[in-house]
């Protein structure tokens, strides 16, 4: 299992999968370290999903750093009271699920002195060719250049999270890695990870390096 930097930036654009992504990362470095943290930063979208699976992070000892408006018919663009603790508690290991797109990433540089200036992060932009708006690579680099700009942090790496939700098939991943292949070729970054949905890790691990499964994030009843 790859180790993780203390804190781990998850960005995208809307529908990217980032938030799941965020959940399972979560649960992989809660096997590596004790004191562990998901925080979520949205301010723009009022429905926090992480909080979906604040009883999930309780039952294993991860803390939610999360709005007090999230889940809520409260559509106030607030940050967590506690958002400080990400930088300032250097014994916290933390997976940020930073909001959608350059607008979801104003939270972002509240923070982003202290993240540099402490040098023990990643970066990684999730990306999902079946998203309208990141077809294709040179639209997937717009969003990244965007995101960065107004989060004043320079991305360090790719999630390959392309997937059409519970229909995804092995053929669907497949057919994503040449876009991934061009974003990180016109990126200049890594492919970090793949990620696909746990009933297709076993046909893909052969073809795929680097890949991460995914459990589907609970939702409440």
């Amino acid at each position: 299992m790859k180790k993780f930097k203390r804190i781990t930036l998850l960005c995208g654009h809307y529908g990217s999968g980032k938030t799941n992504v965020a959940v399972n990362m979560a649960r992989l470095l809660r096997k590596q370290t004790d004191n562990v943290a998901v925080a979520d930063l949205d301010i723009v979208n009022p429905y926090f999903r992480t909080k979906d699976s604040s009883g999930e992070f309780a039952d294993n000892g991860i803390r939610l750093i999360v709005s007090d408006y999230a889940n809520s018919n409260v559509d106030i663009p607030a940050l967590p009271q506690d958002m400080y603790a990400i930088t300032d508690d250097k014994s916290l290991s933390v997976i940020i699920d930073v909001g959608g797109d350059d607008r979801g990433a104003l939270a972002l540089g509240r923070l982003a002195l202290k993240i540099i200036e402490e040098n023990d992060y990643e970066m990684l932009m999730v990306i999902n060719c079946y998203r309208p708006l990141t077809r294709d690579a040179q639209s997937t680099i717009e969003v990244m250049r965007e995101i960065e700009y107004v989060g004043h942090i320079s991305f360090t790496g790719i999630v390959n999270n392309s997937n059409l939700g519970a229909v995804t098939t092995t053929d669907d991943v497949l057919d994503s890695v040449e876009y991934a292949n061009e974003v990180s070729k016109l990126s200049g970054l890594p492919i970090v990870y793949t990620s696909v949905e746990e009933h297709l890790y076993n046909d893909l691990c052969d073809k795929i390096d680097n890949l991460l499964p995914l459990s589907l994030q609970a939702r409440p009843v």
